[in-house]
């Protein structure tokens, strides 16, 4: 007789077939870049959201416009600026004059696939109003509270270069991201591949729909079913209470090198990322490997480095990894 762990490994295979078949579509149009398809799945299908800082040029915008499309949902960019207001965002009332009363004007934070572009060149007011859309998936106009469509994903980026006239996100605010991901140049192949299809005075790719939004909403059920042991569980709150006491995890040389560790939020995330990694390598269990190779992602924008570690040079990605080696599998 199959075990409960067999009968979701079966449906979860069964369930994630269309990962693939996204991931295909989306590279006929976006070339390299798997790491950036893969994570922005993971927030999708783990119900979360992505902070994405590399420089101009590399296809972010490319790649979660054809994400979009791929799943027939509605995408909405929305560029931020030093004067943006939070009802340029979410909305605002508008007086009718023949009427002699206000109607609502929904803002473009009304749709599912949501580029927030240089989150960090709009003021603190219109960055709380977005990530308390992303947290509380509704918004607040006048007397009345409208929800957001389901799925709802917001990725923002910011550029790591200029940071002239630019609001940084307090650390409260980045606990909010699901993933931080971090994309670099692509490799010469690559290069050359985007040059040939790229270089055309037409640029514009078609991307057919893969599946629609009920699928993926029925895909995030399957994900929360996904079988993690207790044992990975408590692998994963060792990793994160590592950040915050290094030295009752036996970790010598992380001692006075983080200022702030990892919140609880990073616990919850890095479960329900893993199991979401997890399902779109069609498997319905968690791995050890899993946990690691996404835990970059979720915990690099949550560690704050002390003086002392950037005195020698040491980023959040030096102080995982040193955690990673030390914290044992189990």
């Amino acid at each position: 007789m199959a075990s409960e762990k067999d009968l979701i490994n079966a449906k979860a295979q069964l369930e994630s077939k269309f990962v693939k078949d996204i991931i295909e579509r989306m590279r006929s149009v976006i070339v390299g870049q798997t790491y950036l398809l893969e994570r922005l799945l993971v927030g999708l299908l783990g119900n979360g959201h992505l902070l994405v800082e590399s420089v101009p040029g590399l296809a972010k915008t490319l790649s979660i416009k054809t994400l979009s499309d791929s799943i027939k949902t509605k995408f909405q960019r929305i560029q931020f600026t030093p004067d943006l207001l939070p009802a340029d965002l979410i909305g605002t009332l508008v007086y009718n004059p023949k009427e002699g009363n206000f109607t609502t004007k929904k803002g473009p934070i009304f749709a599912n696939i949501i580029l927030a572009d240089e989150i960090n060149r709009a003021p603190a007011k219109v960055q709380s109003a977005l990530l308390e859309a992303m947290q509380e998936r509704q918004v607040t106009i006048g007397e009345n509270t409208f929800k957001l469509d389901d799925p709802f994903l917001v990725m923002a980026t910011q550029n790591p270069v200029e940071q002239e006239g630019t609001y940084p996100l307090p650390e409260a605010q980045l606990d909010r991201f699901m993933l931080k991901v971090n994309i670099t140049y692509p490799a010469p192949e690559d290069e050359l591949v985007i040059v040939s299809r790229m270089a055309h005075t037409d640029k514009k790719i078609a991307v057919g729909p893969v599946v629609g939004p009920d699928e993926i909403i029925r895909a995030r059920r399957v994900v929360d079913e996904v079988y993690i042991d207790d044992k990975l569980k408590r692998y994963i709150i060792d990793i994160v209470f590592a950040t915050r006491y290094p030295e009752k995890y036996k970790i010598p040389e992380l001692k006075n090198m983080i200022e702030l560790g990892a919140s609880p939020r990073a616990s919850i995330n890095l479960t329900m990322a893993s199991k979401a990694y997890a399902f779109i390598q069609g498997r319905g269990y968690v791995t050890p490997e899993d946990i690691k190779s996404i835990g970059y992602d979720v915990l690099r924008h949550r560690i704050i480095p002390s003086y002392e570690a950037e005195a020698e040079d040491k980023r959040p990605e030096d102080i995982i990894k040193v955690i990673f080696d030390k914290i044992q599998i189990p």
